[in-house]
């Protein structure tokens, strides 16, 4: 029996409002600080660079899935991690961070429920991560 864990999109779209906000504000506090008087162009620009990101990647990012199966999680491009090389399972917003025994890292992203995520990531490892 195998686990799917695939992104959500309602929560890549929130994830992306979020870092729209982020760089709108970042983007103007830059142009005040060097005493552009058209700040207001900051906010115009991040939101258009985030806007278009999230674009551009929505089909790829959303067709991502990582499987929990036969003592390990298989991920996209070939990713293969043992559950007994994971050394820690951290979150990053709404992603889980998977780092293994020798500094890997792998990035379980847009995940509706990130702590169901690392549960049955520690439940199958059947130790603490």
């Amino acid at each position: 029996m195998s686990t799917v864990f695939r992104p959500d999109r309602a929560t890549y779209i929130r994830d992306h409002a979020w870092m729209a906000a982020l760089a709108m504000a970042g983007a103007m506090v830059a142009l005040w600080a060097l005493g552009n008087p058209h700040v207001w162009t900051g906010a115009v620009a991040g939101l258009a660079a985030v806007g278009v990101r999230g674009w551009y990647l929505a089909s790829e990012e959303l067709g991502h899935e990582w499987r929990l199966e036969d003592g390990a999680l298989h991920g996209p491009g070939g990713r293969h991690v043992p559950l007994d090389r994971i050394a820690r399972l951290n979150t990053l917003g709404s992603a889980v961070q998977i780092v293994t025994e020798g500094g890997d890292k792998h990035l379980v992203k847009y995940l509706a429920d990130r702590d169901a995520v690392r549960a049955a990531i520690r439940q199958a490892a059947g130790r603490d991560l």
